[in-house]
């Protein structure tokens, strides 16, 4: 049987993704039960959960999962009416939070591919001493009114809490560039 009302969020605590639905939660004031899940030996409840994709985050509630973080916040919003809104009622608005969701991972990702697949001079020129690991994640020149509104938001308490201790990350992305490297060498 079911509880009603049930929320569990299956993540993993360095995935930003699974962040962006835990700071969904708590900002709606949703309680929920966190599973961390080990990626590197996936459970079978993720693997029942998200057949298609077999990654993190899944919303279950009341044993209905949903997958993909962007679809779990427009669940969420739509399971949860009461305010604060995650996302505009307008869809031409909500499109455009769509967009610059997207943009800000793609620049992360970015950033962290140079890192983790070189060496030497040209990965000396992708770092820059202010983030983690060194990544410089958005260039403040180039989108400067994104980098200050990114920068606000990491201040915010709320946020404070869900993200991840700087050194525990740093030693996460020095494993996956090892292994980066490592793979590439072969």
């Amino acid at each position: 049987m079911v509880e009603e009302n049930r929320v569990t969020l299956r993540g993993m605590w360095s995935s930003m993704y699974s962040k962006r639905v835990e700071l969904a939660l708590r900002v709606k004031g949703i309680e929920y039960e966190y599973m961390e899940e080990d990626l590197m030996n996936k459970s079978m409840l993720l693997l029942r959960y998200n057949p298609v994709h077999k990654k993190v985050p899944v919303l279950v509630h009341n044993g209905k999962p949903v997958a993909e973080s962007l679809v779990i916040l427009e669940y969420i919003d739509e399971t949860w009416k009461h305010n604060p809104r995650l996302l505009p009622e307008d869809p031409y608005e909500r499109a455009k939070v769509g967009f610059w969701a997207n943009f800000l991972h793609l620049q992360v990702f970015e950033a962290l591919a140079v890192v983790f697949t070189s060496e030497g001079e040209v990965q000396e020129r992708a770092i820059e001493q202010e983030e983690v690991f060194g990544v410089k994640f958005i260039d403040r020149d180039k989108y400067p009114i994104i980098s200050s509104w990114v920068m606000s938001l990491t201040e915010l308490p709320l946020v404070k809490e869900v993200i991840p201790p700087r050194e525990k990350l740093a030693g996460i992305f020095r494993f996956i560039r090892d292994k980066a490297l490592k793979s590439s060498a072969v």
